[in-house]
């Protein structure tokens, strides 16, 4: 999936690494708009650019009007008119598109620009404009054409970013990558705080409204280093849990607040996140989340939110380790993680088989882990797959079933790195494996206990590596013979420059499901 740009001679790793988030050039030249054209006291492209959710001929570009020093209420109640290009090359010479948008103060002054009609499988720079401030000159790309052939799509996948456990440089890192996009499984932001503080949110306290939500994501795009990421890729993204609230379900708080006051925080959540990701308006008007990205005839992503529609947690009130054996209600068949809906979705998708290689990229691990108590007890993770394990059967299942080659999930959430097997039945070490997993560690949030989950690893057989010692990310180069996997971690997350490096390597052969070292 390579395209290299024409014609200035430029490539592609020069661009991202001599700094996607450049200041641009000169104006626009599009004339008067709909507004006065304002004078802003401070930089109003504070958090950046963004681009994301592409297709065949165009994505979503991102930006909104914010200084440095602004809250939520920060702009006066009117629209402010943004001029914006996009131009086949990255110095935004030979443009191919531009128009206006209004960033609305109903929407936090946040504005998403839906293009079509652009060429496929090609690089895009694009850049923003209102009044006499520029922004940054972003980079992004069209998908290839349905059922093309593509030789090779590299991804990197992210979550959990907990902005005062430690700072971005695994977003740095990703700069010398030479992806093709990145995608992030949710903990984007993190309503609260805990455990260690390296830096400070924008608040001591927790986001819980409209106002606390959007400070607290403009706080996070703030920092250096994520939006020369955003700047420099197309990203998918899906939510998790702290977007809203830690271990919450479905309409159910982890916390017992009442169900009309989680109702109104969980649709403030929601619509703070959608107006600073780079999403449709279909997605931000449904807040259907789970959609489907195709790399021509190599890939299939399957994007997943095992979040909105899930049932409540079976004998605890959050993500807490149960009794595997005394909780009847786990093992219920009715309890479903992804929602009617989207598990017959995906079961679609998957059944199609128009890919080479069928990504399920969801938030968590989808592999069973089992801990001993002290008692000898088995006990499991009730927030995680193995809290919902008819749905896992199900997922399974529908792969097992109809032979469904060169199934991949990748998660994010549990802030460590795993390869698994994933198993037709996995109360049985010999039965067949049906499909491959890899989970990125954090990009900044704690780590779990490391020590304690290697004690287990024994009782966990289809686990074939795992490391909770580093944060970092999951870097995927997949070829039409061979899925790599790269456990990239950071020498110290504390620290802004640190350096990193591949811990593990991982292979997945075409046709054979399984984790090949």
């Amino acid at each position: 999936m390579r395209n290299a740009p024409r014609g200035d001679g430029w490539s592609r790793r020069q661009f991202i690494l001599r700094g996607a988030a450049t200041f641009g050039v000169a104006g626009f030249g599009l004339g008067g708009g709909l507004f006065a054209r304002p004078r802003f006291d401070a930089y109003p492209f504070s958090l950046g650019v963004a681009s994301g959710d592409p297709s065949a001929d165009g994505f979503v570009l991102w930006t909104r009007i914010a200084t440095a020093q602004s809250d939520a209420a920060f702009l006066p109640m009117q629209g402010y008119e943004v001029e914006w290009i996009v131009a086949e090359d990255e110095r935004l010479r030979r443009v191919v598109r531009s128009g206006r948008g209004v960033a609305r103060a109903d929407a936090a002054h946040a504005l998403h620009v839906e293009l079509d009609g652009l060429a496929p499988d090609r690089w895009y720079w694009y850049q923003f404009r209102c009044g006499d401030a520029a922004s940054p000159v972003g980079r992004t790309r069209t998908l290839p054409a349905a059922g093309a052939s593509v030789a090779r799509l590299r991804l990197a996948l992210a979550s959990c970013q907990h902005y005062e456990h430690g700072y971005y440089a695994a977003y740095r890192h990703m700069l010398g990558d030479d992806l093709d996009l990145v995608v992030h499984v949710g903990d984007y932001i993190y309503e609260g705080s805990w455990g260690p503080q390296v830096r400070r949110h924008e608040s001591a306290e927790g986001a819980s409204t409209l106002a606390g939500y959007r400070n607290r994501h403009a706080c996070y795009k703030r920092d250096p280093d994520l939006q020369r990421a955003h700047a420099a890729y197309p990203w998918l993204v899906t939510w998790d849990d702290h977007e809203v609230s830690n271990d919450y379900a479905g309409l159910v708080s982890a916390y017992g607040e009442p169900a009309p006051a989680f109702a109104a925080r969980r649709a403030a959540a929601y619509q703070a996140w959608c107006e600073h990701m780079p999403l449709r308006a279909r997605s931000r008007a449904t807040l259907r989340m789970y959609r489907r990205f195709a790399f021509g005839d190599l890939a299939a992503i399957n994007l997943l939110d095992d979040r909105q529609y899930r049932a409540a947690h079976a004998c605890a009130e959050r993500g807490e380790m149960i009794d595997a054996g005394t909780c009847a209600e786990l093992g219920s068949p009715e309890r479903s993680l992804l929602g009617t809906a989207q598990q017959r979705w995906l079961d679609a998708g998957l059944a199609r088989g128009d890919a080479r290689w069928n990504v399920v990229a969801q938030q968590t691990l989808v592999a069973p882990f089992v801990s001993r108590d002290e008692a000898g007890a088995a006990r499991v993770w009730a927030d995680g797959w193995d809290g919902y394990p008819a749905a896992r059967a199900r997922l399974l299942g529908h792969v097992a079933e109809r032979r469904i080659p060169n199934v991949v999930t990748l998660g994010g959430d549990v802030h460590a790195f795993y390869a698994c097997d994933l198993k037709a039945d996995f109360a049985d070490p010999d039965s067949a494996t049906v499909a491959t997993e890899f989970v990125g560690t954090s990009i900044s949030s704690q780590g779990d206990d490391h020590d304690a989950r290697v004690r287990d690893l024994d009782l966990n057989p289809h686990v074939r590596a795992y490391d909770g010692r580093r944060r970092g990310y999951l870097r995927c180069d997949i070829g039409h013979d061979a899925w790599r996997s790269d456990f990239v971690a950071l020498d110290d997350a504390t620290d802004p420059r640190s350096a990193a490096r591949s811990m593990r390597t991982f292979h997945v052969e075409n046709g054979r499901a399984g984790v090949q070292a």
